[in-house]
């Protein structure tokens, strides 16, 4: 078995009294892409905001083999855990390049003088973004404000990175650039963990994933037998999409 980046054991959180997280393991392999799907309320955004650090826990969350269970988000932001949350978060009233130099933090407290070279790789990646460079974040489309989010989080240099719902609201061929920037963002080694609620496609870049109902987890495996079992198909794919003719 390949060495966990991630290692999450018995994990319980929530909001006050209100338990959302019952006892939740998991773990992601270095270089892998995790995913998790799951209804409406099952705890998803739950589960990455705790990992993050936003919300307490009990239970044990290891990173690189280190117990971060109880520190802050900042020093788990340090350690190389970037979140793109659901709702993105930018800073509408500043440019696109603003938003993308302030992900840089990290890389600029490690004192890495080479941490803007970052911003030519994201805006390889994303062109749109370099085209959009002197835009406010405000005005971008909502496919462009996910690039960001998403080039936003890269500019820290994650080891692991975290996306809420990257294809929520966007139209479905937003969705497959979406899905082609993950299959990417696997070549460079970074680890995934994404969470996202159409499953076909999350299952279809993964390497292994995680069904989250009610705040547990009621099934797991790699990602392509996870696609083929009966239960996952019958709940979360449905019929194959008809071919192209």
């Amino acid at each position: 078995m390949n060495q966990a980046l991630l290692d999450v054991s018995d994990l319980h959180a929530g909001y006050g009294r209100a338990e959302v997280l019952h006892g939740i393991t998991l773990r992601a392999e270095r270089g892998s892409v995790v995913t998790v799907i799951g209804p409406n309320g099952a705890g998803k955004s739950t589960l990455l905001n705790t990992l993050i650090g936003a919300v307490g826990a009990r239970g044990r969350i290891r990173y690189e083999d280190r117990d971060i269970t109880h520190m802050r988000l900042e020093d788990r932001a340090m350690l190389g855990i970037s979140l793109v949350p659901e709702k993105r978060e930018l800073f509408s009233s500043m440019t696109v390049e603003d938003n993308l130099v302030l992900g840089a933090f990290r890389q600029v407290r490690l004192r890495n003088r080479a941490c803007m070279d970052t911003l030519d790789e994201i805006y390889a990646m994303f062109g749109r973004l370099h085209e959009r460079r002197r835009q406010l974040a405000g005005t971008l489309s909502g496919g462009e404000r996910q690039m960001l989010a998403v080039g936003r989080a890269l500019m820290s240099r994650p080891e692991l990175l975290m996306l809420d719902e990257p294809s929520l609201g966007l139209a479905p061929r937003i969705v497959a650039e979406v899905f082609e920037v993950i299959e990417r963002l696997r070549r460079t080694g970074v680890t995934i963990l994404l969470v996202e609620q159409n499953a076909r496609a999350a299952l279809e870049v993964a390497d292994y994933g995680y069904v989250l109902e009610m705040g547990e987890i009621s099934l797991h495996g790699p990602a392509r037998e996870l696609a083929g079992d009966g239960r996952v198909v019958d709940s979360y794919l449905g019929a194959a999409p008809a071919p192209a003719m």
